[in-house]
Formats: C-alpha cells, sequence, structure tokens
C-alpha cells in the first residue's frame, strides 16, 4: 500500500476511529487502527477501521492518492501521535508491506511495526447487518433522520445515564421508535431524562438499549446538522451511517446492544403535579450555580423555598465550616401553593444545560415527590428530591 494523505483530514479521522479502539486488550489487533486503500471508478478512498470487540468505527477518506492499494495495521497510539506531531506538513505519505508501515513527512520517516491486516477482525456493514448477511435475520428496523435531530436526542439523555451500574439495563440509553415517533429516554435510579422527535421515516415499532461509549462517538461524527443519518437495529446489534447513502457512509459506526430489561420508565413520570412555576431558563441556571457554590459532599443539596403570593424563589445552600448562600430569583409565573423542595443542584444544571428553549416549566407536587423539569413538549426530566433536615 502506497497513499499520500491530507494531513488535516487523516488526523480527524484517526481521532475519531481511536475513540473505539480498546486501550488494552489481550488481542493487540483490537488496539490498531487498520487502512485500506482503493482506487475504483469512483476515486480513491481510504478506509479507517477501528473496533474494541464491542463497538466499530470505519471512517472514509476521499482527499488521497492512491497509488498502490492495500492494506495497513497500526498501533493507533503511535499514528495518532505522528500524524498530530507533523503539525507543518500538508500532506503525508504512508506506505506498508507487511507487517512494517512507513509514513514520511518532507524532513521525517517513521518506520511502525504493525500486524498482518488479516488479523483484524471482519467488521459489520450497515447492508450485510440491514439485509442480514451470513444467514443472520435482516434488520427488524430501518429508518432514517438528520444528524441534528439525532445529536439533540442524544445530548438531552445521554447525560442522565448510569455510570457503570450493578444494573446493567441503565447503563446505556433507551431508544422508542414507533411510526414517525423517536425518543430516547436515560436514568440513572435518581433522576430520568427523556427526549423526542419526529421523523420522516415510517416503519416496524422497535425498542433497544444502546450503549453509552456509542452515542458519544455519534456526536463526535455529526458535523453537519442536516446530513442524514441511517440506522438499521436487530436483535442484538445496531448500526449508524452518516451520510446521503448509507452503504457508501462517510461514516459508519456498528454496536452491539445493551443486554437486560429498562425500567417501566412511564411509571416514574408524575402525572398529577399541582404547582407549576414558569423560569427563564439563564436565569435559573445562574440562580443554582451560585446556590451551590457552599455546597460540600456532606451537603450537597440546595433548598428552594417557592413562594406563590410574590412570585418569588429563594434559593439557600449551607455547609458547615463553610457557610450558607441566599440567591433570590422573581419568577415569571406561578400557579399553586407555597412549597420548600431540596436538589442536588448539579442535577438541574446538568439538564438546563441541554435545554435550547429560553423558558422552562418546573412542576412539583409535595417536598418528598419528585420535581418535574419540561422545556417545550420534547424534553422531560424527573428528578428525585433530596432531604435538607
Amino acid at each position: 500500500m502506497r497513499v499520500i494523505c491530507e494531513r488535516a483530514s487523516l488526523l480527524e479521522a484517526v481521532n475519531q476511529v481511536s475513540g473505539v479502539v480498546a486501550a488494552r486488550s489481550p488481542r493487540p489487533q483490537l488496539t490498531c487502527i487498520k487502512l485500506d486503500a482503493t482506487q475504483d471508478a469512483q476515486g480513491p478512498e481510504l478506509v479507517l477501521s477501528g473496533t474494541d470487540g464491542e463497538i466499530a468505527l470505519s471512517v472514509r477518506i476521499g482527499r488521497v492518492e492512491v497509488e498502490q492499494e492495500g492494506s495497513a495495521l497500526i498501533p493507533a497510539d503511535k499514528l495518532r501521535q505522528i500524524v498530530s506531531a507533523e503539525d507543518n506538513e500538508p500532506t503525508l505519505t504512508i506506505e506498508s508491506s507487511g507487517e512494517t508501515t512507513h509514513i514520511r513527512g518532507a524532513d521525517a520517516h517513521f518506520q511502525l511495526h504493525g500486524f498482518d491486516p488479516s488479523e483484524f477482525p471482519q467488521l459489520a456493514s450497515f447492508k450485510n447487518i440491514s439485509e442480514g448477511a451470513a444467514g443472520a435475520s435482516p434488520a427488524k428496523s430501518i429508518f432514517s433522520t438528520s444528524g441534528g435531530t439525532l445529536e439533540t436526542l442524544i445530548e438531552r439523555t445521554l447525560f442522565a445515564a448510569a455510570r457503570e451500574n450493578s444494573r446493567y439495563a441503565i447503563n446505556g440509553v433507551l431508544l422508542v421508535r414507533e411510526g414517525k415517533k423517536l425518543e430516547m429516554i436515560a436514568t440513572d435510579g435518581r433522576r430520568l431524562a427523556k427526549s423526542a422527535a419526529t421523523i420522516d421515516s415510517k416503519g416496524d415499532p422497535t425498542k433497544c438499549i444502546l450503549p453509552s461509549k456509542a452515542l458519544s462517538m455519534i456526536i463526535k461524527l455529526v458535523s453537519d446538522e442536516n446530513e442524514p443519518v441511517h440506522l438499521a437495529i436487530t436483535d442484538n446489534q445496531a448500526v449508524v451511517a452518516l451520510g446521503e447513502d448509507a452503504t457508501d457512509a462517510r461514516a459508519t459506526l456498528s454496536t452491539n446492544l445493551v443486554e437486560g430489561t429498562f425500567p417501566p420508565y412511564e411509571d416514574v413520570i408524575p402525572k398529577d403535579q399541582d404547582i407549576k412555576v414558569t423560569f427563564n431558563k439563564d436565569v435559573l441556571a445562574s440562580a443554582v450555580r451560585r446556590a451551590a457554590l457552599l455546597t460540600n459532599e456532606e451537603s450537597r443539596g440546595v433548598r428552594l423555598a417557592f413562594s406563590g403570593g410574590d412570585k418569588s424563589l429563594e434559593l439557600s445552600s449551607r455547609a458547615p465550616e463553610m457557610g450558607e448562600a441566599t440567591i433570590n430569583v422573581e419568577l415569571a409565573n406561578y400557579d399553586g401553593s407555597d412549597i420548600e423542595i431540596g436538589f442536588n443542584p448539579a442535577f438541574i444544571t446538568d439538564a438546563l444545560k441541554v435545554v435550547h428553549e429560553s423558558e422552562v416549566m418546573i412542576e412539583l407536587k409535595s417536598p418528598n415527590k419528585p420535581g418535574l423539569l419540561k422545556s417545550g413538549s420534547d424534553f422531560l426530566y424527573v428528578v428525585m428530591p433530596v432531604n435538607l433536615s
């Protein structure tokens, strides 16, 4: 193999694929990036691929000259370091023979020892998963949306997913597709985020749990909010292709699904809240951030005292040996009786960071019942109160 690459495009692809490569593995091939250079009627192309055995990613680069077709399997960390370090070079030449790869700039030559490319696992393609290759069943759901829509759904839910919880199913995000409605739901047991969107394509309803790592990678891959994104889901796998044509995509990510049963999230969403408060999002975010300054590990709650009479909110916090804080906020609208309730301030600010609208509504019932934060008709967030006594 011998190719001449635009360094900036190569570095972007290397950084993206490095995100799924295993840091350590008993199979050293999984710590590598595979390069496949081809020259056909559609032009020259270099595809970079990586996998950790659970998630796989392939990224295509079109800005290359392919002087000799072929493949190479190179340790990902060294490839990334070399391409990053050659920051004065507009192009780099990559040449491989067997398990040895040479990377050359104008004044530098790096010789890397890798592995036989044939030892790299065969990665699932969108076509194979959607049609059911090698005797497997075809995908049970195939649909498309825009990069911006998928990115918003992920950003509004991923932050609420559990981290390494023993209830394995909540370590991912639930995707629910029914007709033209697409929803994502995440929870860590103390809060729950749900985001919805309308998509153009109809199809069979489906539910699956996507791993957090795969969703984080999708956010990094979305570069144009209007670019089509295609999804195909089987009983144990999902594949996401970014680009106009799913079978010739700019980037293709496949992932194993999270096993287990997601909690019955609809039961958690409060239905009968009788206190409704409307806020300016930025005003509330600022108040919660400031009140949180005087909290610590032992007293991480912020008290919210709502007064319907003068439409005001007092946020207060207290930490032993540190001090206390009081923040006053005027409310845009208030409907209901007075109430005092405590929340973890980080849980509130996390949700406000992903809200795009200028106004949010908080609905409450009592000091020991969960609060419900809403933004528009497509985002809601349930958060459990904390005991401040």
